[in-house]
């Protein structure tokens, strides 16, 4: 593994690409059936999340605000403004669920939204994301552990065959859906929390939603505590499980880093097969391995020739670096959004928790860049290549069905990312002969 800066010595970040933690808890909301989002803050920190997801998904997003203002943030304890804010929801709408996060302005303040919450005679579930603190990975979490530890209802006997799979919060929609669909191949019951694989999926609804459409049932979460195994997929997750098993101290616990590329999947998959029983995967299962494995031979004569940029959530990171690397790219720089021990499995020379400035301090080190829409300017200024991956990426329609996980999304990513990198050094070798021609 390379060097890891965990500190920047800079006062502020310059060419941010970081996500906040109310960004991260509204999407995790959005992954609850029939759920309302309410963020307790400033109108335009909904408003600025609100836009964030709804290019990203190209898709309707229902949040709520409770527009805290500099009057009512001074005057009022949080109390009244959430209040309010919940009947005029209820005025409009028939929620199953009402996700109350706070951003950095009530929190500064010290709203007691817990003390709030008990007030409120509705199924509600609140958790504390200032937005001084984590990132959009910290957010997710804390919402995942929210929603376990206020729904779930506490258990003694254990189902054999049920799982609960919690993703980390870069997963797109279709990688959660091949996830739980290669669970169930092993003859388990699979419940994700968050679940954005139906809610947020780019499914056409017959109506736009008023509501989270599709993701995890209120009903489903207050019943994982039968559980026999909690999956969790992410290091920023891991400690989720630790809270599912308050409620029931029988359910095992099973962690993966990552699941991408060929290691990733393959731990997996021996994973299920030691607790169902079984001697072989399915015969899909072992016919994707294989082109996996075709397609890192295929691939590795121009990824081998590469050195890349990745840019996102640490979780993210680790899961690009090393698919990449299986595949003989070399990663020479990964700048993360925030530290997380994790950052130390990142398969890069260098690791970085910064800005883009960073980056861009650093071009001469790599060619192609894999990474939010915010490296796209960078790209454009120092001539390189880029493939978006992670949030947000408004350039591009279909982002919740990309899948770079397991042995089928592994191949897919190689080639698309083998692809673009023969182009470029094509590219490349045309610009230095036209350069050559003209010196002659």
């Amino acid at each position: 593994m390379g060097e890891v800066i965990r500190k920047s010595v800079k006062p502020l970040q310059v060419n941010p690409h970081k996500l906040s933690q109310p960004m991260g808890a509204t999407l995790a909301f959005l992954g609850v059936d029939c759920c309302m989002p309410l963020m307790h803050g400033g109108q335009g920190c909904a408003s600025f999340t609100k836009v964030y997801f709804t290019r990203h998904f190209s898709e309707p997003i229902a949040l709520q605000t409770t527009a805290v203002t500099d009057v009512t943030a001074i005057l009022d304890g949080g109390d009244y403004s959430i209040v309010e804010s919940i009947k005029n929801i209820h005025s409009k709408v028939s929620p199953k669920l009402i996700g109350l996060h706070t951003t950095g302005l009530p929190e500064t303040k010290g709203d007691d939204i817990r003390g709030v919450a008990r007030q409120i005679d509705c199924p509600l579930v609140y958790v504390n994301t200032p937005d001084y603190e984590g990132g959009l990975e910290s957010g997710w979490a804390l919402t995942a552990k929210a929603l376990i530890d206020q729904l779930v209802e506490p258990r003694s006997e254990i189902n054999a065959g049920k799982v609960v799979l919690v993703p980390h919060v870069s997963m797109q929609p279709i990688e959660v859906e091949k996830l739980k669909d290669l669970i169930a191949s092993f003859g388990f019951t699979v419940v994700a929390v968050p679940d954005l694989s139906t809610s947020l999926d780019g499914h056409l609804g017959e109506k736009q939603a008023s509501l989270s459409s599709g993701g995890v049932q209120v009903a489903e979460l207050k019943q994982l505590a039968d559980a026999a195994y909690v999956v969790t997929v992410g290091h920023s997750v891991k400690g989720v499980a630790a809270i599912l098993q308050k409620k029931n101290p029988a359910i095992r616990h099973q962690h993966f880093n990552h699941v991408s590329g060929l290691v990733g999947t393959d731990a997996l998959v021996g994973w299920l097969l030691e607790v169902s029983g079984r001697d072989l995967p399915g015969a899909v299962v072992e016919r994707w391995r294989k082109r996996l494995q075709d397609a890192m031979l295929d691939s590795h004569f121009a990824l081998g020739q590469t050195r890349f940029l990745v840019v996102g959530e640490p979780d993210h990171l680790v899961a690009l670096s090393a698919s990449l690397s299986e595949a003989g790219g070399t990663v020479a720089l990964a700048v993360a959004t925030v530290d997380s021990p994790v950052l130390n499995e990142i398969v890069a020379e260098k690791i970085i928790v910064g800005d883009l400035e960073d980056a861009e301090k650093m071009s001469d080190t790599y060619e192609l860049i894999i990474g939010n829409c915010h490296t796209e300017a960078l790209a454009h200024r120092y001539g390189k290549k880029t493939v978006m991956r992670g949030f947000p990426n408004w350039e591009q329609v279909g982002n919740p069905l990309k899948n770079d996980i397991l042995y089928e999304g592994g191949a897919y990513f190689l080639f698309e990312i083998a692809n673009i990198a023969s182009q470029m050094h094509e590219e490349q070798q045309q610009r230095i002969a036209a350069q050559m021609k003209q010196s002659a």
